[in-house]
């Protein structure tokens, strides 16, 4: 009985070994880890590019608009201030010049 109890034991050993993956199966298996590891981090690298990528557009439109605010501004400014003093004397009315008020509408 004690040499039946031996080989039972051997074989419920041999049997849990079996039944587990082989040395070349764990290689793959860490090998295919390591590859979505891999994607994994890649994936996040993308998405952060990309995230910064829309922010730097983002901040580039923004001067651009400032940009051409401020060149608007600058020419309404231009546009306003009179080209020549001859002009503003011109137009100007004369201390003997009387303006007459519109007539009222009864």
């Amino acid at each position: 009985m004690k040499r039946f109890a031996q080989i039972l034991f051997a074989a419920v050993i041999a049997v849990l070994f079996a039944c587990g993956p082989s040395a070349k199966e764990e290689a793959e298996k860490a090998k295919q880890d390591s590859i979505r590891q891999a994607d994994s981090i890649m994936q996040v690298e993308k998405e952060k590019a990309d995230v910064a990528a829309k922010e730097k557009a983002k901040l580039d439109s923004i001067a651009q608009k400032v940009k051409a605010d401020s060149i608007a501004a600058a020419e309404a400014s231009k546009a306003k201030k009179p080209a020549k003093k001859e002009a503003v004397k011109k137009e100007a009315p004369k201390k003997g010049d009387v303006k007459q008020a519109p007539a009222k509408k009864k």
